[in-house]
């Protein structure tokens, strides 16, 4: 059987293992081509290469940023934490000398009653600086909890401040809308850890550092020791962390192919045609054989940790071998007692341990960092792409609206969308906009409503210049029905209020105008069913039913300007002529600007503009453009001819 995917055509990182990178058989062609890179494993290849020296380089810009976010989520408990740890090594020190006190009255000459009634006082210092340490170190953590989800609260409000804020034409950009997916992936999670590794990393300096104090006030010359113990540790630490993102960046196809089938296998939208075309065999055999490659590797990869873990062990082992030798020299040469010899003994390990944690918590937060730093590049880029503050006021009402000369292209786009059009909608009228797909229909609709800014040209409403006046204001003067429009997961109720305050008897007479009445009145709850079966006692509309709804909600907003973006598109055609006729009732008094590629529909139109390409190629009441007999008629005549009935040249088509 031809294997769903092909072999992937990413190139490998320098110096693999040969058992670090599996690939799928490559097949005769791929039914599926290669899929992008999750956010998580974005930064893999840069973690995979940098060592422990390129990790500390950065350190002190990451820790600088976790301190100014811990500082505008909470300067209390930032305080707290910082100061808390700080005393909690001072206590830690504090305990090793006086640890000291203890063996030394232990150690000294005369009966042991009496060298332990003199160990007693120094035993007594030890015990309380341990107790204070204790709850020091308590209060800190308290402190970073509170943190936690503060931190996630701002980053996560500032995100999405900026999201439904950015210009529309923001998500028609790949690169942006790219960025925006780490930044929400990710980066916005890692926020957090960024702050509490931060800590980690301030904790473990502060452990070292008091063991190191420590030992240089036992003795200096005890200070080299500590760290001649903790470097096997450090090398085998970062090798095996380096070892991980290793594997994991070299598995990356394996376990993109592998989720995308996961997904297939578990998902709604999916679950129909599996079970329709017989699929669970092949996607499950799949699935194995990708796990089954990704499985091998792992255990590949224990064995060399393991292997790495236990040469540090050695390592580690050979290190602590020499200290003790080396402690056994200074007291054979008298160079330090036998009290300060036991007390470096606990001191080395204590500063070892500190080593350790501090060690993989710069290996972690230069992690998080990188995908933070996702985060807050997107918050730069989005900040840019704010509209500005426009201090004119926004108009309530118009008399016309006119668009004069106006140039559109999209992100990224080779060809203008649209190309100097210019049209004219006074109030009160119904009007057209038709034309093949592309044309540029709704791209023009979105921009008199002020959702897109035109490249070039002007748009007015009366003498008002849509670039110059409060958007958001603007926009409560317009009523929209979109032609991709939203199943919101809220109640029926909030489902047609959208974006106002309920109110019960204006819903149930925008229902009724829409024709969503018929839609909610069998609904279990009614107007306060929830709309989405993914919740318990939530129900699942029809294309059609949803259609309704969303005709509602822009009836529902009451506004001198709707827009109306192919309404009937999931409409059978008796709901559809019943549609238009409702929306014909609606417009009483207010102007209606329609989007349709139903020709018929507009024959009530007072005006209709005819687009091409993103020009204008024909305008005015439909009557006369059909006697015209150009674009617009022909086109009408094409849908016409498709519900005529074709007879044969002997008369008309038997019944069957």
């Amino acid at each position: 059987m031809r294997r769903l995917w092909g072999k992937p055509t990413g190139r490998e990182p320098a110096g693999k293992d040969p058992g670090e990178a599996p690939e799928p058989s490559p097949g005769e062609g791929s039914v599926v081509g290669e899929v992008t890179l999750h956010p998580w494993q974005a930064h893999l290849g840069e973690l995979a290469a940098t060592g422990l020296a390129g990790m500390s380089r950065r350190l002190p810009t990451l820790v600088g940023a976790a301190i100014r976010l811990a500082w505008r989520a909470s300067r209390f408990d930032t305080v707290v934490t910082v100061l808390l740890n700080l005393a909690a090594g001072v206590f830690t020190a504090y305990g090793l000398l006086a640890t000291a006190g203890v063996l030394s009255a232990l150690f000294a000459g005369g009966p042991t009653p009496d060298r332990v009634r003199a160990a007693l006082p120094s035993l007594a210092l030890v015990a309380g600086a341990a107790a204070l340490r204790s709850g020091l170190q308590a209060g800190a953590g308290w402190a970073q909890a509170r943190l936690k989800p503060k931190v996630n609260r701002i980053v996560e409000t500032r995100l999405f401040e900026l999201t439904t804020r950015v210009d529309l034409t923001a998500f028609d950009d790949t690169d942006f809308h790219d960025a925006m997916h780490r930044a929400r992936q990710r980066g916005l999670y890692e926020a957090s850890a960024v702050v509490q590794e931060a800590i980690d990393i301030l904790t473990g300096v502060v452990g070292v550092t008091a063991a190191a104090g420590a030992l240089g006030v036992l003795h200096p010359v005890l200070l080299p020791l500590l760290l001649l113990t903790a470097v096997p540790d450090g090398w085998a630490a970062a090798r095996v962390a380096r070892m991980r993102y290793l594997t994991i960046f070299t598995l990356s196809p394996v376990r993109r192919r592998k989720w995308v089938l996961a997904d297939l296998m578990a998902d709604r939208d999916s679950a129909a045609e599996i079970r329709a075309f017989t699929m669970r065999g092949f996607l499950g055999r799949e699935h194995d054989h990708l796990a089954a490659e990704e499985c091998r590797v792992h255990v590949a990869l224990a064995r060399r940790q393991t292997v790495a873990l236990v040469l540090g062990e050695i390592a580690g082992g050979v290190a602590s071998g020499g200290v003790y030798v080396a402690l056994g020299a200074l007291l054979a040469t008298g160079a330090v007692p036998l009290a300060v010899a036991g007390t470096a003994v606990l001191a080395i390990r204590t500063g070892k341990t500190s080593l350790a944690s501090l060690l993989y918590a710069v290996n972690q937060c230069y992690e998080s960092g990188l995908y933070f730093a996702d985060y807050l590049d997107f918050c730069a880029e989005a900040e840019r792409r704010v509209p500005e503050e426009r201090p004119a006021t926004a108009p309530v009402t118009f008399d016309l609206i006119t668009a004069e000369d106006v140039w559109f292209t999209y992100p990224g786009a080779d060809e203008p969308s649209l190309r100097g059009v210019s049209v004219r909608i006074r109030a009160g009228q119904v009007v057209a906009l038709v034309g093949e797909n592309g044309s540029g229909k709704t791209t023009l609709a979105k921009i008199l409503a002020g959702l897109y800014r035109p490249d070039e040209g002007e748009v007015h409403w009366d003498a008002n210049l849509l670039s110059e006046v409060d958007l958001e204001r603007l926009r409560e003067s317009i009523a929209m029905i979109p032609q991709d429009y939203t199943h919101w997961p809220m109640t029926a109720r909030h489902n047609i209020a959208m974006g106002r305050a309920p109110d019960d008897r204006l819903i149930t007479e925008a229902a009724r105008a829409s024709g969503a009445d018929e839609v909610v009145e069998p609904l279990p709850n009614g107007y306060g069913t929830l709309l989405d079966r993914r919740f318990k006692d939530g129900h699942e509309l029809s294309g059609g039913q949803w259609q309704r709804i969303a005709v509602a909600r822009g009836f529902y907003r009451d506004a001198p300007l709707l827009i109306c973006d192919e309404p009937t598109a999931a409409l059978d055609a008796r709901a559809e002529h019943a549609l238009f006729d409702r929306i014909r009732g609606h417009a009483d008094g207010r102007t209606v600007l329609l989007i349709t590629h139903r020709l018929a529909s507009v024959r009530h139109a007072d005006q209709v503009y005819v687009l091409d390409r993103g020009r204008v190629v024909e305008e005015g009441p439909p009557a006369e453009l059909l006697a015209a007999g150009g674009v617009f008629s022909e086109l009408y005549d094409l849908q016409a001819q498709a519900y005529r009935l074709q007879e044969s040249p002997s008369g008309p088509a038997p019944r069957r």
